[in-house]
């Protein structure tokens, strides 16, 4: 099977950070509050009134263009695009994206499902459809814009959930060929658990409908320890596999990449899989929970440090939503900076 290699990241954060008291003044519930599930970050970013999805992927991908070149952007075979609000619920953002870079990619996918887990989701996908239709080149794209526009609402902002989540873009770039191989990748779906997850406007009113009541992601307490057990399992789960698979034990990991919910769970995933908690970085405490940027801007920020050692093995882990997804991925770290 030919390989694929993840070359380079990028990432990019909207604005001034958001300090914590912006929420502590609305929230509604200390003790929610004090729920694990819920503990804020210091700081995270929200997008601007008016910046879009695909601003966002666009300002993240110039700096893969100042490194590679505009033709090698322009000219990529596959453009795969998550984004957590879509701008246009309609046509998605990757015909938009491929626009503004001046592509015309023979693929272009939104990738909806994959949810915090959507960037090794579409490293599978991308690596699987330039072996398929013998490509070269794949952009994918994460896109995390819901913070500022969801959770800043006036019936919002004082739910405890509120302050955790920060916006962000992070993306990648691959190519078929050995210079950063990805090892191996493993993805799981697991749909008992796709009903738990509620959108809702806390109401009878579906979303798109008019009418009270403003929408957001809800959590009743039960639900809420159900994610806890489910993410504590899912993530080591996928992440052993992809160990197994490639002859490493977890503890030899160089660098643990993971979403990041919360502290809770950053902290119970490397004590898994016996990682010191230095060699599993995050971005929470400066950016919140960035969903499916979580990885990309993680191991953006973590490579321009210097802290990513070029031959080193870059183990990628997350999951899902309430638990309907999960994915890993290894990768022969040797991404340009």
């Amino acid at each position: 099977m030919s390989t694929v290699s993840l070359v380079d990241v990028a990432s990019y954060l909207p604005g001034d950070p958001v300090g914590t008291e912006y929420f502590t003044r609305y929230s509604r519930s200390e003790r929610q509050a004090r729920n694990v599930m819920f503990r804020a970050p210091a700081a995270r970013h929200h997008i601007a009134p008016g910046e879009t999805a695909v601003d966002m992927i666009e300002r993240a991908t110039a700096p893969l263009i100042e490194r590679h070149g505009r033709d090698l952007i322009s000219n990529v075979d596959v453009l795969l695009t998550h984004t957590q609000l879509p701008d246009n619920p309609v046509l998605g953002a990757g015909p938009e994206v491929a626009r503004r870079l001046g592509a015309r990619p023979e693929h272009v996918l939104d990738v909806h499902n994959g949810g915090c887990a959507a960037f090794i989701h579409m490293m599978a996908l991308a690596a699987n459809l330039l072996r398929a239709c013998g490509g070269r080149t794949a952009l994918i794209a994460a896109a995390q814009n819901c913070a500022g526009p969801v959770f800043t609402q006036s019936e919002i902002r004082g739910m405890p959930q509120a302050p955790v989540p920060g916006d962000g873009c992070g993306v990648g770039l691959l190519v078929l060929d050995d210079s950063a191989p990805i090892l191996e990748t493993e993805c799981r779906t697991y749909p008992e658990y796709a009903g738990d997850m509620a959108f809702s406007t806390g109401s009878e009113r579906r979303y798109w409908e008019p009418g009270d009541g403003q929408a957001c992601v809800r959590f009743s307490e039960s639900k809420v320890a159900a994610v806890l057990a489910r993410g504590n399992r899912l993530v080591p789960e996928v992440a052993f596999a992809v160990c197994d698979r490639i002859g490493t034990k977890s503890s030899e990991v160089d660098t643990l990449v993971t979403n990041q919910p919360n502290r809770l769970f950053l902290r119970n995933w490397h004590d898994a899989l016996e990682l010191p908690a230095e060699r599993h970085p995050d971005t929470f405490d400066r950016c919140g929970n960035l969903f499916a940027a979580g990885i990309p801007v993680t191991l953006d920020q973590e490579n321009r440090a210097g802290r990513l050692r070029n031959g080193s093995t870059v183990l990628l882990s997350a999951f899902a939503h309430a638990g309907d997804f999960a994915a890993a991925a290894a990768v022969r770290w040797g991404a340009a900076r």
